[in-house]
């Protein structure tokens, strides 16, 4: 479905991200992990075409990505869903219509100015609030919610454009543990129930093994690791960051004890 072939991306001579390889050869959750500074931010916008390759091909179901231009460009970007680690809502719009914002791509200039909707657009963005958990917010202002609430809203309005895949670039690391894994299973449910693809950029080792069907490691620019969560070793981990012997996967768990405590609250975040 996807390849990558010899994807580079250089600002003069700094390279970001140097002759990128892979093919995901159908629809699964993966995981890229990394250093800051790796390139793993570099790689997400390039297949979203937020930033254009240097070098190199992108092709998804036999479509040249990195040759698309004007409106061929703007309709994969909405096949192609982007979800950031800021949320980037508008905080002073309600929840329900930063939903809709996902249709923005298809709407005429006149409805957009005007915030004008279909019915049946308002009634899926309802939908899928209520999927996720929160629809019980719809109307509140985005800026009332909590971070991992604004999260769930922003992975709704990337359904909305009901996306062939949804690109995540660190959609945890501003938010606490518990939210982290609401987010992070909101995520893995999409990939199982909806049959979509699900590339994430993450930076701890635990929530990569856990969630992801595949882990692609990524140092200055090179992926260096593309294999099972399983065969994610600390080994492979020290490769990856350029740590040696000192390094320690606990410095980035996002673990929690499986206590009564602990899984209440999780039961009470999901229904928030």
């Amino acid at each position: 479905m996807l390849k990558l072939a010899n994807v580079t991306k250089s600002y003069g001579e700094n390279i970001a991200v140097h002759s990128a390889s892979f093919a995901i050869d159908k629809p699964m959750m993966v995981g890229v992990i990394g250093r800051s500074g790796a390139g793993k931010s570099t790689l997400l916008r390039m297949l979203n075409r937020l930033t254009d390759a240097t070098s190199g091909e992108i092709t998804f179901d036999g479509l040249n990505v990195t040759a698309l231009r004007g409106t061929a460009k703007r309709q994969w970007q909405s096949q192609c869903a982007m979800i950031f680690q800021q949320f980037n809502l508008v905080p002073r719009m309600d929840v329900v219509s930063n939903v809709l914002h996902g249709t923005l791509n298809r709407r005429s200039t006149f409805s957009t100015m005007f915030n004008l909707y279909p019915d049946e657009d308002i009634h899926r963005a309802i939908d899928i609030l209520e999927r996720l958990g929160i629809a019980q917010h719809a109307p509140k202002r985005a800026e009332a919610l909590s971070g991992g609430q604004q999260q769930r809203v922003a992975i709704a309005r990337a359904l909305m454009q009901d996306p062939k895949i949804i690109l995540a670039d660190e959609p945890i690391a501003s938010l606490d543990p518990m939210n982290a894994q609401v987010v992070m299973q909101s995520l893995r449910d999409i990939h199982e129930q909806d049959g979509r693809m699900v590339i994430a950029n993450l930076h701890t080792l635990d929530t990569a093994r856990r969630y992801c069907d595949r882990v692609i490691g990524m140092r200055d620019g090179a992926i260096v690791f593309d294999d099972t969560p399983e065969m994610l070793t600390t080994s492979s981990a020290r490769e990856i960051y350029g740590a040696d012997a000192s390094f320690s996967e606990a410095t980035t768990s996002t673990q929690i004890e499986p206590d009564e405590t602990v899984q209440r609250r999780l039961v009470d975040i999901a229904a928030q």
